[in-house]
Protein backbone atom coordinates (compact mmCIF):
# COMPACT_ATOMS: atom_id res chain seq x y z
CA UNK A 1 0.00 0.00 0.00
CA UNK A 2 1.03 3.59 -1.03
CA UNK A 3 0.77 6.03 1.57
CA UNK A 4 1.70 10.05 1.37
CA UNK A 5 2.88 11.63 4.61
CA UNK A 6 3.96 15.04 4.72
CA UNK A 7 4.44 14.85 0.97
CA UNK A 8 6.39 11.71 0.49
CA UNK A 9 5.30 8.33 -0.90
CA UNK A 10 6.05 5.88 1.19
CA UNK A 11 5.23 1.81 0.29
CA UNK A 12 3.93 -0.57 3.66
CA UNK A 13 3.82 -3.97 2.96
CA UNK A 14 0.19 -4.49 4.15
CA UNK A 15 0.61 -8.24 3.68
CA UNK A 16 2.69 -8.23 6.77
CA UNK A 17 0.19 -6.45 9.25
CA UNK A 18 -3.39 -8.02 10.27
CA UNK A 19 -5.58 -5.08 9.51
CA UNK A 20 -8.03 -4.43 7.14
CA UNK A 21 -6.72 -1.75 4.68
CA UNK A 22 -9.20 0.96 5.23
CA UNK A 23 -8.28 1.20 9.20
CA UNK A 24 -4.50 0.93 8.18
CA UNK A 25 -4.91 4.11 6.04
CA UNK A 26 -7.12 5.57 8.51
CA UNK A 27 -4.53 5.22 11.25
CA UNK A 28 -1.93 6.50 9.67
CA UNK A 29 -3.59 9.58 8.59
CA UNK A 30 -4.19 9.91 12.44
CA UNK A 31 -0.40 9.16 13.04
CA UNK A 32 0.08 12.11 10.61
CA UNK A 33 -1.91 14.40 12.17
CA UNK A 34 -0.71 13.82 15.48
CA UNK A 35 -3.75 11.64 16.72
CA UNK A 36 -2.13 8.33 17.14
CA UNK A 37 1.49 7.62 18.97
CA UNK A 38 0.90 3.64 18.16
CA UNK A 39 -0.79 1.16 15.98
CA UNK A 40 -3.25 -1.18 16.48
CA UNK A 41 -2.25 -3.54 14.10
CA UNK A 42 -0.59 -7.05 14.59
CA UNK A 43 2.40 -7.09 12.53
CA UNK A 44 3.79 -10.89 10.87
CA UNK A 45 7.05 -10.58 11.90
CA UNK A 46 9.79 -12.19 9.18
CA UNK A 47 11.41 -15.13 11.04
CA UNK A 48 15.12 -13.69 10.45
CA UNK A 49 17.27 -11.33 11.91
CA UNK A 50 15.34 -8.21 10.51
CA UNK A 51 12.40 -9.79 12.47
CA UNK A 52 14.43 -9.53 15.40
CA UNK A 53 15.45 -6.38 14.38
CA UNK A 54 11.80 -5.01 13.73
CA UNK A 55 10.77 -5.98 17.26
CA UNK A 56 13.00 -3.86 19.09
CA UNK A 57 12.25 -0.97 16.81
CA UNK A 58 8.47 -1.61 17.70
CA UNK A 59 9.31 -1.34 21.59
CA UNK A 60 11.03 2.30 20.76
CA UNK A 61 8.51 4.45 22.65
CA UNK A 62 7.00 7.19 20.45
CA UNK A 63 9.51 10.59 20.44
CA UNK A 64 12.47 8.25 21.75
CA UNK A 65 15.25 6.61 19.53
CA UNK A 66 18.11 4.60 19.90
CA UNK A 67 21.24 3.79 18.02
CA UNK A 68 21.94 1.36 15.54
CA UNK A 69 24.34 0.01 17.77
CA UNK A 70 21.98 -0.19 20.85
CA UNK A 71 19.78 -1.82 18.95
CA UNK A 72 22.87 -4.30 17.79
CA UNK A 73 24.02 -4.33 21.71
CA UNK A 74 20.37 -5.73 22.11
CA UNK A 75 20.68 -8.24 19.76
CA UNK A 76 24.59 -9.26 20.28
CA UNK A 77 24.85 -8.24 16.76
CA UNK A 78 26.46 -4.70 14.91
CA UNK A 79 25.68 -1.86 13.98
CA UNK A 80 25.89 -2.11 9.92
CA UNK A 81 23.82 -5.01 10.12
CA UNK A 82 21.23 -3.20 12.17
CA UNK A 83 21.15 -0.20 9.54
CA UNK A 84 20.62 -2.89 7.46
CA UNK A 85 17.94 -5.06 9.13
CA UNK A 86 16.27 -1.60 9.31
CA UNK A 87 16.48 -0.84 5.08
CA UNK A 88 14.58 -4.16 4.75
CA UNK A 89 11.52 -2.79 7.21
CA UNK A 90 8.47 -3.92 4.80
CA UNK A 91 6.01 -1.98 7.21
CA UNK A 92 7.94 1.57 8.02
CA UNK A 93 5.73 4.10 9.82
CA UNK A 94 4.25 1.42 11.53
CA UNK A 95 7.43 -0.63 12.52
CA UNK A 96 9.62 2.53 13.23
CA UNK A 97 12.42 2.17 11.88
CA UNK A 98 13.25 6.00 12.01
CA UNK A 99 13.55 5.79 15.39
CA UNK A 100 16.86 3.92 14.80
CA UNK A 101 19.45 6.61 14.22
CA UNK A 102 23.44 6.91 13.89
CA UNK A 103 25.54 7.46 17.37
CA UNK A 104 26.43 10.85 15.89
CA UNK A 105 23.89 11.34 13.07
CA UNK A 106 20.84 10.69 11.72
CA UNK A 107 22.04 7.83 10.10
CA UNK A 108 20.24 6.61 6.83
CA UNK A 109 16.08 6.15 5.62
CA UNK A 110 15.03 3.95 3.03
CA UNK A 111 11.50 5.54 2.50
CA UNK A 112 10.87 7.42 -0.46
CA UNK A 113 12.26 10.66 0.89
CA UNK A 114 15.05 9.43 2.76
CA UNK A 115 16.39 11.54 5.45
CA UNK A 116 14.35 14.19 4.83
CA UNK A 117 11.25 12.26 5.91
CA UNK A 118 13.41 10.64 8.72
CA UNK A 119 13.66 13.76 10.39
CA UNK A 120 10.46 15.25 9.49
CA UNK A 121 8.80 12.57 11.68
CA UNK A 122 11.30 12.34 14.37
CA UNK A 123 10.86 16.46 14.83
CA UNK A 124 7.06 15.55 15.19
CA UNK A 125 7.31 13.21 17.32
CA UNK A 126 9.67 14.93 19.56
CA UNK A 127 7.51 17.97 19.22
CA UNK A 128 4.84 16.40 20.43
CA UNK A 129 6.36 14.55 23.48
CA UNK A 130 8.14 17.87 24.60
CA UNK A 131 5.20 20.06 24.28
CA UNK A 132 2.49 17.83 25.08
CA UNK A 133 0.85 18.26 22.13
CA UNK A 134 -1.47 15.48 20.64
CA UNK A 135 -2.09 17.18 17.52
CA UNK A 136 -0.27 19.01 15.12
CA UNK A 137 -2.19 21.71 13.11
Amino acid sequence: MRVTMWGFAVEVDDRRIDCAADSLRNQLVEYERGERREFDVDVRFPDSFTGDVMRVMASIPYGETRTYGEVAAELDSHAVAVGQACGRNPVPLVVPCHRVVGAGSLGGFSAAGGVDLKRALLDRERGAVQTGLDRFD
